[in-house]
């Protein structure tokens, strides 16, 4: 009894020895997770108080990287619906990290002279291959599908892919985004049965 009292001891004081993160890196994980969830569902106004405390969370270490890598997230997440517009980080980008302006370029389309080994491991592929083949993660592959749609080089096997991906994930945003972008082209190829039935599919999706 005392031989395994002692050890108890000596794990407990193992646990209590090991260094805990600062509240505000699990505090912003948690805020940039539920902004996440909510954009992708379509919830604008939640979205919008999550991301709000991520960055309070960030902002208060005073270090430009931590707040422009919260903002980074938001623009993939934006991207990921063919949302381009990303000013929360343009105001930061000066004193960002060399990976974070290569991967705020790529997410812009800005692929010449890009430096892949800067990016996240996901998104070198893409901008090797120049397609969605080997991206494994939903959210990574639809960021992927909105780069590749503002480089132009985006084909209709990944728009379909995009399509796919929104849909069995259940993410309204981005679904709602793929789904205009093929009824367009199908209206453009002249298309009318094909471009009526995914305006069927808007409908369905765009349901409260």
């Amino acid at each position: 009894m005392k031989k395994s009292a002692f050890l108890l001891a000596m794990i407990l004081a193992g646990c209590a020895s090991k260094p805990q993160p600062p509240d505000w890196q699990p505090n912003a994980r948690s805020a940039l997770d539920g902004f996440t969830d909510a954009w992708l569902h379509g919830d604008s106004a939640a979205a919008d108080a999550e991301f709000a405390r991520a960055r309070r969370e960030t902002a208060s270490t005073g270090r430009f990287e931590n707040v422009a890598q919260v903002e980074l997230v938001r623009c993939a997440a934006r991207v990921a619906s063919l949302v381009y517009d990303c000013p929360g980080y343009t105001a930061l980008a000066p004193d960002a990290t060399p990976a974070q302006q290569a991967y705020a370029a790529y997410l812009a389309g800005q692929w010449q002279g890009l430096n892949a080994a800067l990016l996240p491991e996901q998104h070198r592929a893409v901008l090797a291959a120049g397609g969605l083949a080997g991206v494994q993660d939903p959210l990574a592959r639809l960021v992927a599908a909105g780069a590749l749609m503002k480089a132009g080089k985006i084909t209709p096997a990944d728009i379909a892919n995009a399509v796919d991906t929104a849909s069995n994930q259940g993410w309204r945003r981005p679904l709602l985004a793929w789904l205009g972008v093929q009824a367009q082209r199908a209206q453009a190829a002249g298309d009318a049965a094909a471009a009526q039935q995914i305006r069927r599919r808007i409908a369905l999706a765009s349901e409260n």
